[in-house]
């Protein structure tokens, strides 16, 4: 698979994820109550949609404005999505705690405790119930205790630190979960922005002198920048977002390419892909003599001109080629 498909299915995933911004949406008609935090993550996901959608075409036409966008924005994405994954998570924990210590409408809360408390089917009605007795037993004090059939009171807390509910067996296991899945997240931004650096490579090797570009190289240590103010890719506020882009992380997008060497041997790299390694650019001709060099050295190349062919000396036709009888 190469760099090119791993992107178009890496934002396939990213459209599938942004789509639950409107399930969030349409929670709001259903009567449940959304706290702002929650509501805020909603329209960021719907918003997120709306520009994934409009980069995801760019995939193919490799522009690289539009790629480095795209691969910005995935980067960006999954690191506010954390957030909200970190936030959500502990407010769950703190609702798990409360639940197993008995407590019901106190301690801390989290964003969104009120929809969670709502949905999580444990928490309300607290005591779920068929009949409820009334049994009263004389006191010392003369007061009369109220229990409820089934229902055992709980005489101390179970816990009240957020660590008794992450330290739950059910717990770990989400929290695995959540680790495995966003280790997978990170790859997925190594190989989209390996992506982005590829196409901005290839608009580099395709619209900039080859010689310039490695006299460039040798001095700086750096590729020309397409989104200099004196490109075309430069002008306007789409040159100012380019090279903001590429100014974060500058040496990967135009540093050398002399430690890229390990990509050729990698199966997601295909072989029409070419023009990531700026300082090993041949031609077809350059390629062939190379091919014809290695041959030769080799003695597996074809026989030279004229090899075991003898002139004939002092006849009419003296450049006619004669060749010697085979001695057996």
């Amino acid at each position: 698979m190469n760099l090119s498909t791993g992107a178009s299915l890496i934002t396939l995933s990213l459209l599938i994820n942004k789509l639950a911004g409107f399930y969030g949406i349409l929670a709001l008609f259903t009567g449940y109550h959304l706290s702002g935090f929650q509501l805020s993550m909603y329209v960021y996901s719907v918003l997120g949609l709306v520009l994934t959608a409009y980069l995801a075409p760019f995939i193919r036409k490799q522009t690289p404005l539009q790629c480095l966008a795209l691969a910005w924005f995935y980067v960006l994405d999954s690191v506010i999505n954390a957030a909200y994954t970190a936030a959500f998570a502990v407010t769950w924990f703190l609702v798990l705690v409360q639940h197993d210590s008995g407590k019901s409408g106190g301690g801390a809360k989290g964003p969104g405790h009120g929809m969670m408390d709502d949905t999580s089917g444990f928490t309300s009605p607290e005591m779920n119930v068929s009949r409820v007795e009334v049994v009263a037993n004389p006191a010392a004090d003369r007061q009369d205790n109220v229990v409820a059939a089934g229902v055992v009171p709980a005489d101390g807390p179970a816990g009240s630190g957020i660590g008794d509910g992450v330290l739950g067996t059910e717990s770990m296991n989400s929290i695995g979960v959540i680790v495995m899945l966003w280790t997978i997240r990170a790859y997925f931004c190594l190989i989209i922005l390996a992506w982005a650096r590829m196409v901005l490579r290839q608009h580099i090797a395709s619209s900039t002198n080859g010689g310039k570009a490695a006299a460039a190289n040798a001095e700086t240590g750096m590729v020309e920048n397409p989104f200099e103010e004196t490109k075309p890719q430069g002008q306007g506020w789409r040159g100012k977002l380019g090279r903001a882009m590429v100014s974060i992380g500058r040496s990967y997008w135009l540093g050398s390419d002399e430690d890229d060497s390990w990509m050729q041997g990698m199966k997601f790299r295909n072989s029409t892909e070419f023009g990531t390694m700026l300082n090993k650019i041949e031609t077809q001709s350059g390629a062939g003599l190379a091919e014809r060099e290695r041959r030769r050295r080799a003695g597996t190349g074809p026989p030279l001109p004229g090899a075991g062919l003898d002139f004939a000396q002092g006849k009419e036709d003296a450049k006619t080629p004669q060749v010697p009888a085979q001695k057996l």
